[in-house]
């Protein structure tokens, strides 16, 4: 694929010496008030007839258009016994259509000096497309085509399935630690469909049938399922007419596509899990985890500053304990996983040779409970804060970044002024929201400590602690 270099833009340069400007404001500030606010998106809305969403926001910035076609459709939707179906959609439609033939839809974009690409989350699966501006026909036309008549036969369905399988292959089973999270979410959860990775399992991918793929075509991409954004050189008027032109063939669902997502039992006590893994586990792992919220709810905001304060970089917390202090790990790390649904905050520590995964267990379970019954200093909150401005600012400076955070807003939140407004409500994060979040979700019935092993030694049988005892 083609990466297009814009000439120099004497506006983009003056441009980005007022972000150089701006970050140095923030991050001198000593409190969140005097932080400086980034300019907000301009954007407009539209709904056609047959459901699908429409953003327009016009940048002149550079002579190109920036498309997103967001299907509200990840691997939460999968049903149990057909899991990996959205991921396999994300490779399915690029083997052509009624009007394009296999693996050309990348190609005709690359031809006018394009660059495209496709990716799918737990609750999204998206396509993007980088043009220049003169060439936004095209790439509607394409988006629009294999949205309604993307060509699914039993050659190319089994061609996918093997691309996927082999993709799982080197990027979770053959990779050190690769099955880590998938291990995680597959013991944190029990009927929730985040239980499953994306990427789905061997089995699932293999039991499935043309027949299987084509119903959740049928079911999910479809344009009141869709959310389309466009960023760039365009006038908006003209665009959205070329945006009806396009779309307005596309047929509306003939049912409501279905929302029926189990919802995960609240837990009420700790679970402990112990388990070898036999395949590329080399030492041993601990990982404290905790069910927390949903993406856009106002405790995400506080979860955010403290996964900075306990497992952001090597000056973290976290890191700085087990590794350089106690050096009781090689690898401590952790994250808040904030999406559409509630989710995990978990913690990781890879133990070092010599030591303990109990030490390493009291390690991670200290620093989340000192989240619980100490403030951060004042120091650490600005940090984070700085962080998050500094994050803003240079992630909203493409067109395709600033498309992503309309997405983001648009469907996940399914509130496209969140686009802007949750900048102001990161700046008002206390330290005591940090606290009271910590006692809210780092609760010892509402987390799990699991333990994972390498393969025993040979002549030695692995006996999970208390048994045999």
């Amino acid at each position: 694929m083609v990466r297009m270099i814009s000439p120099v833009d004497p506006n983009r340069l003056r441009w980005q010496a007022l972000v150089v400007v701006l970050i140095g404001a923030v991050v001198m500030s000593t409190t969140a008030e005097t932080a400086v606010r980034p300019a907000r998106l301009d954007y407009q809305l539209y709904t056609l007839d047959n459901g699908l969403t429409v953003i327009l926001s016009e940048d002149h910035s550079t002579p190109i258009v920036h498309l997103q076609l967001v299907y509200h459709v990840g691997s939460k939707n999968e049903r149990p016994g057909r899991t990996g179906f959205a991921h396999l959609f994300e490779h399915m439609m690029f083997k052509g259509s009624q009007n394009v033939r296999s693996d050309s839809h990348l190609s005709l974009i690359s031809r006018v000096g394009g660059d495209g690409n496709g990716f799918t989350t737990e609750d999204t699966t998206t396509f993007l497309e980088t043009v220049p501006a003169q060439y936004l026909p095209l790439v509607l036309w394409l988006e629009a085509d294999r949205m309604a008549t993307l060509r699914i036969d039993e050659a190319t369905f089994e061609a996918e399935r093997q691309v996927v399988k082999e993709e799982r292959r080197w990027r979770y089973e053959d990779t050190p630690f690769g099955l880590l999270n998938e291990i995680m979410y597959d013991q944190a959860y029990s009927v929730h469909p985040y239980k499953h990775s994306a990427i789905g399992s061997m089995e699932d991918l293999e039991a499935a049938s043309v027949e299987d793929v084509q119903e959740f075509y049928d079911t999910y991409y479809v344009p009141d399922n869709a959310t389309l954004v466009l960023v760039g050189d365009f006038e908006p008027t003209r665009a959205l007419a070329l945006v009806k032109q396009y779309f307005d063939r596309v047929p509306k669902a003939s049912r409501p596509v279905p929302r029926d997502i189990p919802r995960e039992p609240i837990q009420h006590e700790e679970r402990r899990v112990t388990l070898m893994q036999s395949q590329n586990w080399p030492l041993p792992a601990v990982i404290v985890a905790h069910h927390i919220t949903y993406d856009g709810h106002p405790d995400a905001y506080p979860l955010h500053i403290a996964a900075k304060v306990l497992s952001d970089g090597q000056s973290s917390r976290i890191y700085r304990r087990l590794v350089y202090e106690d050096q009781l790990a090689v690898s401590a790390f952790g994250d808040r996983s904030l999406i559409e649904d509630p989710n995990l905050f978990y913690a990781v520590s890879v133990t070092q040779p010599g030591r303990t995964t109990a030490e390493s267990e009291t390690a991670l379970i200290g620093e989340l409970d000192r989240l619980k019954t100490e403030l951060i200093s004042d120091q650490e909150l600005q940090r984070a804060k700085n962080q998050f401005a500094r994050d803003y600012v240079f992630g909203r400076a493409t067109v395709e970044q600033k498309a992503s955070h309309l997405s983001h807003a648009a469907v996940i939140h399914d509130d496209v002024s969140t686009v802007d407004a949750e900048f102001d409500v990161f700046m008002t994060v206390t330290k005591e929201d940090v606290r009271r979040v910590a006692q809210t979700y780092f609760t010892k019935e509402n987390r799990l400590v699991l333990t994972i092993l390498p393969p025993a030694p040979a002549g030695r049988s692995f006996l999970t602690p208390g048994e045999g005892e």
